[in-house]
């Protein structure tokens, strides 16, 4: 559907067929005495559809009305206290239209004139729009408000923190494949493996967050753990800095940010949609989206998404085949919400690319001379993975909630690899090719609960939550004779025989995090004024096994992981914030170059100091943050090749971003990060104060849409992405150059007949770049070549 067929309300809220009530029976309801206390309300001038949306779900009612009723209506917003009968006049004086009870929970637009309301088709506006998510931001390529751990949803500028939320829609119009697609849109999350690898993994503020690390709706390692597809997604939402108050230990770390997705859930207007696609060289697929509610009142939700995708992608002889099923079902009730997503991945890529490591000495690569198939045609990664996520949710009063979740996953993992590192100038390598067969079992869950209270003239909102997260896998390896090659110039290699080998994975490592937290947001002056401060206990125990299931190693710590955030609104456009908040995180893995690779060291703890403010006007939104994030660091040693956790890295930075539609049928969603990243303590004279690897200066996305007047239906868009130079190594030797990377779009949306069609077509790397798109201490990733999509969707 196009951008200019979409109406206000659409923009904010689900759709819903509905009956509603005559204003004299409505007029009979008893206010419930929630809603005759006053509340603070901070919505921002803009379109009126939006701004009931916003204080719908604020206030925590449903409105229904019809669509057509506030079409090209503005509201000034609401900057106060307010009842919720006192906010609905406010929002709606001088609209012609009044809010009235239609039930105890709900209310109804209608003419000024008293009439009784006739019987309508009607849009609803809920605050719980597919399990409480907060509406889109003007241009519906963010949203106002995401999920902050155990602290509930929030908007953006009731949020102390620095957080994005990418819309479904976004997704879609830029032909997403992958979570990794869709945080490209954040200039301060990088891509960190080749996008046909084996695995998805980012850096968030110039440290490593892995795919496993992605939650689903706050239960870490539920999801696919290797690589993530989105087709099912609602949002996804990045959370930047350490966050182990918020969100408990990530599994696998998570220093620089956590990634958090939402599942698709039912609209209360049916959702038919078919969409095909096809790729650069010959990647086809399909995906079917089908999702309707039942009941008298819609309780119940079902959605399903259906995908496939598979072909030859163009890297060498790489071939990707990837299939999803996912069923998500929802159950809202007036005081209870429950919930359950069911899913299957299969993911296979013969292949796949790998990062391109450098020996000690060795000058980097010339990327543009590195031949795309330099991963043998014998190599593959196999993933297979099947979860089941439940959630409840109970009003007990107006002002308390209980909640518990619920997860789990199984994961198959089979991968047939060789290890490329270069050895000299010319691009040799020479690798040992090995059979990697791993499973994995996760359980997780959370209890908790969220209530309201004042004490004198201050407001508390207070939050209690305890996980419990427990994760047992096994690994089988075996390496074969090496192999030589070259980047440049490809050999010819036999793959190794697997014939008689074992296919018994034994039991390598179990892994158990639980913790409990507390964190209490005092509120003063209308909610100007808010200080959170919490802390989080963790234990963690992790245990090793050998191949003959003995116990090799335990590792058995409690941590106690404060946090402080002050947020002050000295106007309803505007939010300063300043946190204090640490993280814990699994301690890192020596890398394959080093000499005692693939030793895992002890859980680090680190901590960030940030401040910001967040402004919004009208259908524009900006945000604008310094940090300093303080981890102990992990560093091969350049004389004698061991790695060891030794002195600190310390990233300091400055992020701003912009996003909304400042004109009419224009929308903008673009970010700069400026990042100093040292490493420091490590005792070491060729190290000390050196630029920590991975961290480029600077990291710049620019994207735009415009909706064009000469053809209605016609969406024409543009990003820029510029990413400058980063080191590979810590002794600052080994160097690759900046980037820039240009993809051009357009959409056509019409209807043949009654049904709605959207056309896509996108081009990413335009000028068909060759770059190293980042540096780690795991080796180089090469970015994708200049890659065409084309996608048409059809809703009936």
């Amino acid at each position: 559907m196009s951008h200019s067929s979409s109406s206000p309300v659409r923009a904010a809220a689900v759709l819903c067929f509905s009956v509603l009530l005559p204003v004299g029976t409505a007029a009979q309801a008893q206010e419930p005495a929630a809603q005759s206390v006053a509340r603070d309300y901070r919505i921002g001038a803009g379109q009126l559809g939006s701004a009931l949306a916003q204080f719908a779900t604020q206030a925590d009612v449903r409105l229904s009305f019809p669509g057509a009723m506030v079409q090209g209506m503005q509201s000034p917003g609401l900057n106060g206290s307010y009842t919720v009968a006192a906010g609905f006049a406010a929002l709606l004086a001088g609209s012609g239209l009044s809010a009235v009870r239609a039930g105890s929970n709900e209310y109804t637009l209608s003419a000024s004139s008293s009439a009784p309301v006739a019987q309508l088709e009607a849009v609803t506006v809920t605050a719980a729009y597919s399990g409480g998510l907060m509406p889109a931001f003007a241009g519906n390529q963010v949203a106002s408000g995401a999920s902050i751990g155990m602290l509930g949803e929030k908007s953006i500028m009731d949020t102390p923190f620095s957080v994005t939320s990418f819309t479904s829609a976004l997704m879609q119009q830029q032909q997403a494949q992958s979570v990794a697609d869709v945080v490209s849109n954040d200039a301060s999350v990088q891509n960190t493996n080749p996008k046909t690898s084996r695995f998805d993994q980012f850096s968030i503020r110039g440290f490593p967050v892995l795919n496993s690390d992605i939650a689903l709706n706050g239960l870490y390692s539920v999801l696919p753990t290797y690589a993530l597809a989105v087709e099912s997604l609602e949002r996804v939402e990045v959370l930047k800095g350490p966050n182990a108050l918020l969100n408990g230990m990530a599994p696998s770390g998570g220093v620089g940010g956590a990634i958090n997705v939402v599942p698709k859930r039912a609209g209360d207007t049916p959702t038919r949609q078919v969409t095909a696609s096809y790729g650069t060289h010959d990647v086809a697929g399909a995906h079917v989206d089908l999702g309707q509610r039942f009941g008298d009142k819609g309780e119940l939700g079902i959605r399903i998404n259906g995908a496939y995708k598979g072909g030859d992608t163009g890297a060498g002889s790489q071939h990707l085949n990837r299939g999803l099923m996912t069923l998500g079902m929802d159950y809202r009730g007036e005081r209870t919400r429950l919930s359950a997503d069911i899913g299957y991945q299969d993911r296979k890529v013969d292949a796949p690319q790998e990062r391109v490591g450098v020996a000690a000495g060795v000058p980097v690569p010339d990327a543009a001379r590195v031949d795309r198939g330099y991963a043998p045609d014998w190599t593959y990664a196999n993933s297979r993975d099947s979860y089941i996520a439940l959630r409840a949710e109970h009003d007990i009063t107006d002002r308390t909630m209980v909640y518990g979740a619920f997860g789990a996953r199984q994961g198959d993992y089979k991968f047939l690899r060789l290890n490329v590192t270069a050895r000299d100038a010319a691009g040799n390598f020479s690798g040992s090719p090995s059979y990697f067969l791993r499973d994995e079992e996760v359980r997780t869950g959370e209890i908790g609960a969220r209530t309201r209270f004042s004490t004198g003239a201050v407001s508390h909102a207070v939050s209690l939550s305890a996980t419990q997260f427990e994760k047992t896998f096994g690994n089988l390896i075996y390496d074969f004779a090496p192999v030589r090659s070259n980047i440049y110039s490809p050999l010819n290699t036999s793959a190794p025989s697997l014939a008689g080998l074992s296919s018994d994975i034994p039991k390598s490592g179990e892994s158990r995090l639980t913790s409990i937290a507390l964190a209490d947001t005092l509120s003063a002056w209308d909610e100007r004024v808010q200080l959170t401060v919490g802390g989080r206990s963790q234990r963690v125990i992790t245990d090793q096994y050998d191949e003959d299931g003995n116990r090799t190693s335990r590792y058995d710590k409690r941590k106690v992981t404060p946090a402080i955030a002050l947020l002050v609104k000295p106007s309803q456009h505007v939010s300063v914030y300043a946190n204090y908040i640490e993280g814990l995180s699994e301690g890192p893995t020596a890398p394959l170059t080093a000499v005692n690779a693939n030793e895992v060291f002890a859980p680090v703890k680190s901590e960030q100091v940030e401040v910001g403010v967040k402004v919004e006007y009208g259908d524009v939104g900006a945000t604008l943050s310094a940090f300093q994030i303080r981890r102990p660091s992990g560093l091969t040693d350049p004389a004698t090749g061991i790695y060891a956790v030794d002195g600190l890295q310390r990233n300091r930075g400055l992020e701003f971003n912009v996003f909304g539609e400042p004109v009419t049928n224009l929308r903008v969603l673009a970010g700069v990060m400026y990042l100093d990243g040292r490493l420091t303590k490590t005792g070491n004279a060729l190290t000390e104060g050196n630029v920590a690897p991975g961290t480029p200066r600077y990291s710049m996305n620019v994207g735009v849409e415009w909706d064009t007047p000469f053809l209605a239906g016609l969406t024409v868009s543009a990003r820029a992405l510029r990413t400058t130079s980063q080191y590979l190594d810590g002794a600052n030797r080994q160097e690759i150059p900046s980037w820039t990377r240009v993809d051009l779009g357009a959409r056509y949306a019409f209807r043949a007949g009654n049904t709605p069609v959207t056309l896509r077509a996108t081009v990413e790397n335009v000028f068909n770049k060759a770059y190293w798109a980042s540096a780690s201490s795991n080796g180089l990733t090469i970015g994708a070549p200049r890659s065409v999509l084309l996608s048409a969707t059809v809703d009936f």
